[in-house]
């Protein structure tokens, strides 16, 4: 049977802003102690719930991956999620729609993800892009769509992990999406992106400089200047000169990214003490940090990683993470690409791409189990 869904009903949405404003705030966009994980590819090889890691007081936000293939929308979340709409190949997700409704209940946010390494997306122009704005509005934020994969559940933002195809439209895309956004009716929402470290990033080069973004989780492995190359290697400079510099929002906040496990990254992976040297030196020298990205919640947090990991990572920015007002974005709802090789790899899987800026697309299965952080 065809289901008709539509804008959420005032009821919900009433009790959603309630929610968000009794809840205690786990995600601050000021701060610079987020911890963000990526969920859905069960990339260790089994997943909690989404539900049950935003139970844990250890997650601020989680980015849902992914939305794999664009403007054809197709999503995939790995076991669990497989049912879809009659007739079509789009997920009907109500059980993750019941648990978005959780994690926003506690404060955290939940973000889509599009692209991943494995997919076949992007856009042919700016109108293209523009118009799959449109479509997203309707489809999982705060628009009216008669399909919606999560019900009336409403997510918090989008996040582009853009790794392949045509590097066209993003910033249209963005600023369009953006202007839904100010019309939300109040809720707060926000834009992210997940570029990989070398400065500027292949794809998304002239998009960051061009549109508004509140979060920038720069993927700090599988390259040269990733957390194995610190301290000489490690670029976060490059990447703090961009937002006080180039980037159209002053007060975007950078992200350190990291693999939950050794097995999580070709290469790149760093002890969780390690990593928490690194994070205090950072935060001590830039005002720019917003905290810590990691592939993937499987990895970081339990069912495949041993989760004391993540842990330790998440108490540390706490202990340090203090809001402050000289690098904080508000999440504010207003308004040349360099060529680089980079090596990905889950446990199983290394996947080399050489960003060109090309149309393709690339594979057209879904990123099961795999990663292109």
């Amino acid at each position: 049977m065809f289901a008709r869904l539509h804008r959420p009903s005032m009821v919900s949405w009433l009790v959603s802003l309630v929610l968000a404003a009794t809840a205690a705030l786990a995600f601050d966009p000021s701060s610079s102690s987020n911890f963000v994980v990526y969920w859905g590819q069960s990339s260790a090889g089994s997943q909690k719930s989404l539900g049950e890691y935003c139970q844990d007081s250890t997650v601020d936000a989680i980015a849902l991956a992914f939305l794999y293939q664009f403007p054809n929308t197709k999503l995939d979340f790995s076991s669990a999620c497989k049912t879809t709409f009659s007739g079509t190949d789009l997920l009907h997700c109500p059980d993750i729609a019941a648990d978005i409704k959780l994690c926003q209940s506690k404060g955290k946010i939940v973000l889509l993800s599009m692209g991943g390494a494995a997919g076949s997306y992007g856009f042919s122009s700016d109108a293209d892009a523009k118009a799959y704005a449109d479509t997203m509005w309707g489809m999982f934020f705060g628009g009216s769509g008669d399909q919606r994969p999560f019900d009336d559940a409403v997510l918090d933002g989008v996040d582009l992990d853009i790794e392949g195809g045509s590097t066209s439209g993003y910033a249209a895309f963005v600023t369009q999406l953006r202007s839904h956004f100010s019309s939300g009716g109040g809720k707060q929402y926000y834009v992210s992106a997940a570029p990989q470290c070398p400065f500027p990033d292949a794809m998304l080069g002239s998009t960051l400089n061009s549109a508004y973004f509140d979060m920038v989780f720069v993927q700090f492995y599988n390259n040269y200047c990733g957390l194995d190359a610190y301290p000489q290697g490690f670029n976060y400079d490059a990447w703090d000169k961009w937002a006080k510099t180039q980037s159209p929002n002053k007060n975007v906040k950078i992200y350190i990214g990291a693999p939950g496990s050794q097995s999580a990254a070709g290469r790149g992976f760093v002890d969780a003490s390690t990593l928490n040297t690194i994070v205090n030196s950072v935060r001590s020298s830039y005002s720019t940090l917003g905290g810590v990205m990691t592939w993937d919640a499987s990895q970081a947090l339990g069912s495949g990683g041993s989760g004391s990991w993540g842990s330790s990572i998440s108490s540390n920015l706490k202990a340090g993470g203090s809001s402050n007002s000289s690098g904080g974005s508000g999440g504010s709802n207003g308004a040349n690409s360099t060529n680089s090789t980079s090596t990905e790899s889950s446990s199983a899987e290394i996947t080399t791409a050489t960003t060109t800026g090309s149309s393709g697309g690339g594979s057209s299965s879904a990123p099961k189990r795999r990663r292109r952080i």
